[in-house]
């Protein structure tokens, strides 16, 4: 069985920092891409950054470059969004996800500027981050 499950958000001040963890259970993670999404309300959902934990090969969106950094710990099992320099239009529920087109997901990512939802075929619940002014 498939499981996905996100921790770590909660409520912090602008240009505060969070970590987001995913841990993940079911699936090849070697082969798969990691991402991390998010959905602020009234909004669709976006790609905020993803990962091939083999490669090390990594996308972040222009939105959170320089701020957001992606990793993992492959031993574990999990995917990390160590998330810096927070700014409230940061609010949003962050989801990871896990995507067996693997390293293709990250370099369609990095070719669009965007990532792709129906790349990913499994996801968590998500975790609220609420970032305050």
């Amino acid at each position: 069985e498939v499981q996905i499950v996100e921790s770590g958000g909660g409520l912090v001040q602008a240009g505060g920092s969070l970590r987001l963890s995913c841990a993940t259970s079911g699936f090849a993670f070697d082969a798969y891409a990691i991402g991390w999404f998010r959905q602020a309300p009234g909004e669709a959902r976006e790609g905020v950054s993803c990962m091939m934990s083999t490669s090390g090969s990594t996308y972040y969106a222009e939105s959170v470059k320089g701020r957001f950094t992606i990793s993992s710990d492959n031993a574990k099992k999990m995917v990390y969004l160590q998330m810096d320099i927070l700014k409230p239009e940061d609010t949003a529920v962050y989801y990871c996800a896990a995507g067996a087109q693997g390293l293709h997901s990250i370099t369609h990512a990095q070719a669009m500027g965007v990532m792709t939802e129906y790349e990913y075929d499994y996801w968590g619940q998500g975790t609220q981050v609420t970032v305050s002014s």
